[in-house]
């Protein structure tokens, strides 16, 4: 409850001005709404948990007698998504959360891929490398933006094997144009439109100056395969900001030519000589600022560290499977399936060399009774990288036979890719922004009035969540008092009564009444111990 106004203020309810309820429903469209906030808020992970909780304490805080069932929440769910509206209920949300003067946030856009690992065998999915489980495993992937500051924007649904540019030029350039951020035309002069900044997946010169060309769009990365080294003189100290922090960084700017085109480069010196490049299409951005910029990407890691272990971020939502574009085209499997094999076979041809190649060098410089074993051991090798190589042209001549891409239509019909239901995890992880942003503006509110507030701010925040309260409604006043009952520590309460007074401030009606949400706090901030 204490979050409601949070929740409010960061468009919960901007549900009913995209989808349809019946009125004959009991439980109306802000009761379900609620509830699935409430829930994620909560860390209720499925609807089926809500059998472990007590319906009638839930209740009141959507203000009926009791939640739903998980069977009735799981049709009111199913009747959402019917719908297919999450995509533009997340394109109204970033009109609101980037109006005004906070659209300057969004002049600087992270985007990065998230592997969601798949389990079951209903879905035949294609094989992705999770990089937080070192290995490729039936996956599917969402592809998040989020602003400077490491909130929420958008999220697309990659739907087999695409790059990070396809869905960059594809899906999320036309999902934002769609908003306030990129619904501007470009301009005749050197300021961009927006700034994307994401790792080596999405490098490619070409691509860097296509965005710039026909979106006016400027990138900010990490360059790859560099081989050279600036001379240590050319680096100077600057302070960068980085997560709200201030780094002293050895960093340095020159021009340099990749793929034919022309780009600002940077690099960080760090305290082994090991030079770190950046280069960025920005035309005007300070040196400082890029640096700040490139390495505060890691806002965006934390973003999903946080989601996979308090939200489950991978959680599914509705089970099934949807079928995929069939005229899609994708890399052939069984091509795919001997590169693999034919970049195993040349592995161990070039370690049998490295073990052959020194037995030469010896041979040259042994006495003639040693050769013998040496020659041996040299035969030994030689026949084995025959064999090998002879695997190996057998592997080519088949692969030079199969086509490298080919259409889903043309897959067999038993190997054929599809993909799990959509819908329900892209409405999801819509309610799942809101309430991560509701939770961390809270955490902002309350962080002035804690000493360890880096530390402590989101804790404090978590556990309001989860300690009880007292509702008490004034139906002749037009009320509802909620009274929070202590908490852990007492600083922890003169911060509670501080957000008390900020919340009293928002004069919240609760949705669906005409109750004035008024906040106040049980325990004696004042005490000690």
């Amino acid at each position: 409850m204490f979050l409601l106004p949070a929740l409010l203020a960061q468009g919960l309810l901007k549900t009913k001005d995209v989808y349809t309820w019946p009125s004959k429903f009991y439980y109306s469209l802000e009761s379900i709404v609620l509830t699935l906030a409430f829930m994620a808020l909560l860390r209720i992970k499925n609807p089926e948990q809500l059998k472990q909780c007590k319906p009638g304490e839930i209740g009141r805080i959507i203000g009926l007698d009791r939640i739903p069932e998980v069977r009735c929440l799981r049709r009111k769910i199913d009747l959402l998504t019917r719908q297919r509206q999450a995509t533009h209920l997340n394109n109204l949300l970033v009109d609101s959360w980037y109006s005004g003067d906070s659209s300057q946030e969004a002049e600087f856009l992270y985007i990065d891929g998230h592997v969601r690992i798949y389990y079951g065998d209903k879905a035949k999915l294609p094989a992705k490398f999770v990089s937080r489980q070192k290995l490729c495993l039936s996956a599917t992937s969402e592809y998040w933006v989020n602003d400077a500051q490491g909130m929420p924007v958008m999220m697309v649904m990659g739907e087999l094997t695409e790059k990070l540019q396809t869905v960059i030029e594809h899906q999320i350039i036309p999902q934002l144009q769609q908003t306030t951020l990129l619904s501007c035309l470009p301009t005749g002069d050197n300021t961009p439109v927006c700034t994307f900044i994401f790792d080596r997946e999405a490098y490619e010169p070409a691509f860097f100056k296509r965005l710039w060309e026909m979106y006016k769009i400027a990138i900010i990365t990490y360059r790859k395969n560099v081989k050279d080294k600036w001379a240590d003189e050319c680096f100077k100290s600057f302070v960068v900001p980085v997560l709200q922090q201030s780094v002293n960084m050895q960093l340095c700017e020159q021009g340099t030519a990749l793929g034919g085109y022309w780009f600002r480069e940077i690099r960080r010196q760090g305290e082994t000589g090991h030079q770190t490049s950046i280069v960025t299409t920005h035309p005007t951005l300070e040196l400082h600022s890029i640096a700040g910029r490139m390495f505060s990407r890691w806002s965006q890691e934390n973003f999903f560290r946080y989601l996979i272990e308090d939200y489950d971020f991978d959680k599914m939502v509705s089970y099934g499977i949807e079928s995929v574009d069939p005229e899609k085209e994708i890399v052939n499997p069984h091509y795919r399936k001997l590169t693999h094999q034919i970049k195993k076979l040349r592995e161990k041809i070039q370690r049998l060399q490295a073990r052959l190649f020194p037995l030469i060098e010896l041979a040259m410089d042994q006495p003639l009774d040693d050769l013998p074993a040496i020659t041996n051991k040299q035969m030994e090798y030689k026949q084995k990288i025959d064999s090998l190589k002879a695997q190996e042209e057998e592997l080519i001549k088949q692969r030079s036979e199969i086509k490298p891409r080919l259409k889903v239509c043309q897959m067999p019909q038993q190997e054929r890719y599809n993909k799990l239901k959509t819908e329900s995890k892209l409405l999801m992880n819509v309610i799942k922004m809101i309430c991560y942003r509701a939770e961390s503006s809270v955490a902002q509110w309350i962080s002035p009035y804690l000493a360890k507030a880096v530390n402590e701010k989101r804790m404090v925040v978590k556990q309001i969540i989860q300690s009880s309260a007292d509702l008490t409604p004034d139906y002749q006043n037009k009320t509802l008092t909620v009274t929070l009952h202590s908490l852990s520590a007492a600083r922890y309460n003169q911060a509670a009564a501080e957000l008390t007074n900020l919340l009293n401030q928002t004069e919240t009606i609760f949705p669906g009444t005409d109750l004035k949400m008024i906040f106040e706090i049980s325990a004696n901030s004042n005490c000690v111990g």
